[in-house]
């Protein structure tokens, strides 16, 4: 709503501290007498502590000198009570000179006026302190709206971002109804593994959301070879190879976050630590990180499962070749992480369905 300067000055919450009732009793009528509706008063500068964060006021009319607890000291011990939220301070009172004043003003008072003064001018400048505290206020309020709509249209970015994602792996599911269960697993464990790897919640979830798609390319290889029970042929594995780098076609260049990683994904998930993988050869940490890991969990979760060519391995058998091939085909030290939390990896695959 735009900011309706009659409505919310007037409807103000205004806190008056005086040890002098007389003065309380002035700056409250003549308040009053100007329209103000919401007006508190108190003598005792403690009290007005209290009331202040009881009642979170719009403006506080302070005088200066009080016994117990001056101005300087209360502004202060406000500030103290609510660092995020603070409210103009006028300062009243009739010590008019230029220390008095520097002292107020550098304690966090916004406004200063001495004794004797004209009520005009203390009604024009606690008007003017209420414009602009409210005012600030809307604008506040509408930023606050404007963040929640962004973070709402993240969140709606995020959420259609997920969907392409599994309708992608959807059409893996098509070729060949297992691979539909090992793409979420691999999912899972892959960001499973990267967060016992040391990774930030967000990396590993988008990495979670991303490795599904590690082999979206087969979508280009004939199901007479991607679907064959036996051994390829090397002229047949010559072409299955060529998954890897459709798949990075299929997926680069969107600009979309998780199409981006499962691009790196699909072309690099078949390299070796060796150097003697596809389809480039990369070697070591030149491989990046999020290909690794899913070799790694791609691997561990085809050789425990059943697949047309192939019956499950056992967890020992699949230990044992996770341990040949550390520093061969996989990152030793992933190799040692997977290890050292077997029974949680295999408990994260039941729990996701096998």
């Amino acid at each position: 709503m735009p900011f309706d300067a009659t409505d919310q000055v007037k409807n103000a919450r205004i806190l008056v501290v005086d040890d002098l009732a007389a003065n309380v009793e002035l700056m409250e009528g003549v308040l009053a007498a100007a329209g103000y509706t919401d007006i508190t008063g108190t003598c005792d500068p403690r009290e007005g502590l209290a009331l202040y964060g009881s009642m979170t006021p719009d403006l506080i009319l302070l005088d200066f000198r009080m016994p117990g607890m001056d101005g300087p000291a209360f502004i202060r011990a406000a500030h103290a009570l609510s660092p995020g939220q603070r409210p103009p301070i006028l300062v009243v009172t009739a010590q008019g000179d230029e220390q008095t004043r520097r002292t107020a003003l550098e304690a966090g008072a916004r406004d200063f006026i001495s004794k004797p003064f004209a009520l005009w001018e203390m009604l024009a400048r606690v008007q003017n302190l209420l414009e602009l505290q409210m005012l600030l206020r809307d604008k506040e309020a509408q930023a606050s709206c404007l963040e929640a709509a962004v973070a709402q249209r993240t969140r709606d970015l995020e959420h259609t971002h997920l969907e392409v994602v599994r309708r992608l792996c959807a059409v893996g599911e098509f070729r060949d109804d297992e691979t539909g269960r090992h793409v979420n697993r691999i999912g899972a464990l892959s960001g499973r593994i990267a967060r016992l790897a040391g990774w930030l919640e967000p990396d590993a979830e988008l990495l979670a959301s991303a490795a599904p798609l590690h082999d979206i390319g087969k979508v280009s290889i004939p199901d007479a070879i991607l679907l064959k029970p036996g051994k390829l042929s090397d002229p047949e594995w010559q072409v299955m190879k060529t998954h890897a780098d459709a798949g990075a076609s299929i997926l680069r260049g969107s600009k979309i976050p998780v199409l981006d990683l499962a691009a790196e994904i699909a072309v690099t998930h078949h390299e070796k630590w060796d150097g003697s993988g596809y389809p480039q050869g990369l070697a070591g940490e030149t491989i990046p990180m999020s290909g690794r890991i899913v070799a790694v969990a791609d691997v561990f979760d085809a050789l425990l499962s059943r697949r047309p060519y192939k019956e499950p391995w056992t967890v020992n058998q699949v230990a044992d070749h996770l341990r040949a091939q550390s520093g061969r085909h996989f990152d030793p030290a992933l190799v040692d992480l997977v290890l050292a939390n077997l029974e949680e990896l295999l408990a994260l695959r039941v729990e996701v369905g096998v």
